[in-house]
């Protein structure tokens, strides 16, 4: 498992298409040419290796389709995902029909998030850093309990 990092503001050609920063490319694994792209959980979309797009399918798979929260999730995670695939320049195309869910245009950012990459359009991101939680300490505190030790550890 990997950890991507980082935020890369990027221009979409008239293509649609972004060319991977070189920084973000270092840190996925070796011979990616293959994605998934699909809308994010906020106003962005979420863009996974084939690899990674796999497992979430396999962790998705273990839902019961019977159960209408599980049928819900699975159908809104799954909504608008596309295979996308890297070109002899290192470009993406992001499908045009997820564009205004994410309000991309022409300046968007790409943000590493653990073993995915969130894409933002300029605006939306801003908007989202601005809804910092006053209290960054307290929602630490609340989403790791008492895990303190682990944030300590060396691996």
């Amino acid at each position: 498992m990997y950890h991507l990092t980082g935020e890369y503001e990027c221009k979409m050609d008239a293509k649609g298409r972004i060319k991977l920063p070189a920084a973000l490319v270092r840190q996925l694994e070796s011979g990616t040419l293959t994605f998934f792209v699909n809308r994010g959980m906020e106003k962005c979309l979420s863009l996974f290796t084939k690899k990674t797009w796999e497992a979430k399918m396999e962790q998705i798979g273990q839902l019961n389709p019977y159960d209408p929260k599980h049928r819900q999730f699975i159908r809104f995670f799954q909504r608008g995902a596309t295979e996308v695939v890297l070109d002899s320049s290192g470009r993406l195309l992001i499908p045009k029909h997820l564009h205004p869910y994410a309000g991309i245009k022409k300046t968007i950012v790409l943000s590493g998030i653990l073993n995915y990459v969130e894409i933002w359009s300029k605006e939306n991101y801003g908007i989202e850093l601005e809804n910092e939680p006053e209290d960054f300490s307290a929602l630490a505190q609340e989403v790791f309990g008492n895990k303190a030790n682990d944030y300590n550890k060396e691996n």
